[in-house]
């Protein structure tokens, strides 16, 4: 939230700045003064081309770099915040930090579909799921014949299917409860060996065969399913759950709903939204992500300001008669800072346009995942260059134009014009 505010706020200001530029330039001698010297710097960059080149260069990969982990952030973020609905609720052991740490017992899961405020399907049962989530170990499609990644296992019920009508078989069938058959998101069959359907998979200790893959256009497409009773069996754990997917009736009725649950005394729980939940889930990781981000752009920033830095001396040091003849004719020393400024924050311009169309041929809808670790199942997605991220990158190169372009344009303002005449 913080850095969106912020953005919003270098946004409105570059706008603003934009705009006193252009009518001081418009409606002043200073300003049809520094137009004019710009002209002329604009009409000798052919003669700069290599120094120039270095500036845009730099700065394109400075951006390309930036909105490639922003968009890792973001489409991160965009995964799990598309998990999930306000219609539906999931219920989970109280303190449980993740479905992964929560154990429901036996009494629990039958308790809980009990409760008023969920739908009923045709028969009049309850829209309820009791699910168990446990990490399994299975090898890397492409990788070392011994390497192996986290994925996330999930034992549904039959009802798994009405809290979630957005997931669909795109390939075979769904299992047949009762049976060592799965189900794999096409997110997990991308990457994860043998995940086709017919081939079978050792879990546990026992082997399981694919039956069908699914998508739901969210984090379910990075996670496996079976029965959850067979699940439940194949890793020792009795009768529990670590959560109950509902059906609300009324969304609008959530808060009842969870009042009740957490004020029965025979439950210690905690209810909230799926769709609430699975954005919670992201926050950590997306705003770890940002950090990266910033911190590796910032370092390669201060790359790129050094070289415009040096490069703008350099332009200014060959411009030096030149800058001299205009102020021994009049000229002010505020257009020519303005000019030597527009200059480098024109190039930076250009360097933050070809980062950005880069950034967005390369890593637009590009599938990552993130690292398994511990009890956490690799999680499938795709990078998003928005337009959002696309003008962070330019801002940022322009911040780079103007840091880099002001300490040679003071220079080039305060040159002395008799040292500079000399020369001619």
């Amino acid at each position: 939230m913080f850095l969106h505010s912020l953005m919003l706020f270098f946004s409105a200001l570059t706008v603003l700045s934009v705009v006193l530029l252009a009518i001081w330039m418009l409606l002043t001698r200073q300003g049809r003064q520094a137009v004019s010297v710009t002209a002329v710097g604009i009409s000798t960059l052919r003669q700069r081309l290599g120094m120039s080149s270095v500036i845009v260069i730099g700065i394109a990969g400075v951006v390309a770099v930036l909105v490639a982990l922003l968009a890792m952030s973001d489409g991160y973020r965009e995964t799990l915040s598309k998990t999930g609905s306000a219609d539906t609720a999931i219920v989970m052991r109280g303190a449980s930090a993740s479905e992964v740490m929560s154990v429901l017992d036996h009494d629990s899961v039958t308790l809980i579909p009990q409760t008023a405020g969920i739908a009923k399907d045709a028969k009049g049962q309850p829209i309820a799921s009791p699910e168990l989530v446990v990490a399994a170990n299975l090898p890397i499609k492409g990788g070392q014949p011994d390497e192996e990644g986290s994925v996330q296992l999930r034992g549904v019920s039959d009802q798994a299917w009405a809290v979630r009508p957005n997931l669909k078989i795109v390939d075979g069938r769904k299992f047949t409860p009762g049976m060592r058959e799965l189900i794999v998101g096409k997110g997990a069959a991308r990457q994860f060996a043998g995940l086709e359907p017919g081939h079978e998979i050792r879990l546990g200790s026992q082997l399981w065969t694919v039956v069908g893959v699914f998508a739901s256009g969210d984090s379910m497409d990075s996670e496996v399913w079976g029965d959850a009773g067979v699940v439940a069996d194949t890793y020792r754990r009795g009768s529990s759950r670590a959560s109950v997917t509902v059906k609300l009736a009324d969304p609008a009725a959530f808060d009842a709903f969870k009042a009740t649950l957490e004020a029965n005394p025979q439950l210690k729980v905690d209810v909230s939204t799926t769709l609430d939940y699975f954005s919670k889930q992201s926050e950590g990781m997306s705003s770890f992500l940002t950090i990266i981000g910033i911190v590796v752009g910032s370092i390669m920033a201060i790359g790129a300001i050094f070289g415009a830095l040096n490069c703008m001396f350099a332009a200014v040091a060959a411009r030096a008669r030149e800058i001299a003849t205009l102020r021994a004719i009049g000229f002010r020393g505020l257009p020519v800072v303005v000019a030597v400024m527009l200059e480098t924050m024109l190039l930076a311009l250009l360097g933050g346009l070809i980062g950005g169309l880069l950034a967005w041929l390369v890593f637009n809808g590009y599938s990552a995942s993130t690292l398994a670790a511990g009890s956490v199942g690799k999680l499938s997605f795709e990078l998003r260059v928005s337009a959002q991220l696309l003008w962070v990158g330019l801002l940022w190169a322009l911040t780079i134009g103007f840091i880099g372009g002001l300490f040679p344009a003071v220079r080039a303002a305060r040159l002395p014009v008799t040292t500079a005449l000399r020369e001619l």
